[in-house]
């Protein structure tokens, strides 16, 4: 059971993660219940690092562990901005770009070494980012339909990427 859910796990979690990220910016959730996120995300990307850090020693999955430890410190500084309100914004914003551009970055690695799953993770390479910098131009003024935009395309991206490689049983270690 647990094995199966660490393999599946993601492809839930992920667009549920930026689902969340949506709803804060429309302030259907609290401060609170971000928070608690984000401690939940840290503990479930710190137990995934570590219970499957030799196996994502080599290749492709080297990559993603290294997504994986930068996405924890992403999220150690969403906590400290949560916590910290002098912090807030910068540290928020700086989350939520990292969270579009590395796993982008990884996904782009991961098409050029996987051949049977080009196309979907490039599409999601190029939506993350993109939602990346959809996100950013909206910050300046703030306008929320382009935050939102920009949300909404990391998350398509990100969940392109994550259920082919949940549909692929083995990853190309190269």
């Amino acid at each position: 059971m647990f094995p199966r859910l660490r393999a599946q796990g993601p492809a839930v979690l992920v667009p549920l993660a930026w689902l969340l990220v949506g709803l804060a910016h429309l302030d259907v959730v609290t401060d609170r219940t971000v928070l608690v996120f984000h401690v939940v995300a840290a503990t479930l990307i710190t137990a995934f690092a570590v219970l499957s850090w030799d196996e994502m020693a080599a290749g492709v999955l080297r990559l993603w562990r290294d997504v994986l430890l930068v996405g924890l410190l992403l999220t150690v500084g969403g906590i400290v901005g949560l916590l910290y309100s002098p912090l807030r914004d910068p540290f928020l914003t700086t989350t939520i770009l990292g969270w579009m551009v590395v796993p982008g970055v990884g996904l782009y690695y991961t098409g050029e070494r996987v051949p049977a799953g080009r196309r979907a993770y490039a599409a999601g390479a190029a939506l993350s980012v993109l939602g990346a910098a959809v996100y950013a131009g909206a910050l300046f003024p703030a306008a929320e339909a382009a935050l939102l935009a920009g949300i909404g395309l990391a998350m398509v991206g990100q969940t392109v990427g994550i259920v082919r490689a949940v549909r692929q049983p083995e990853p190309d270690s190269g």
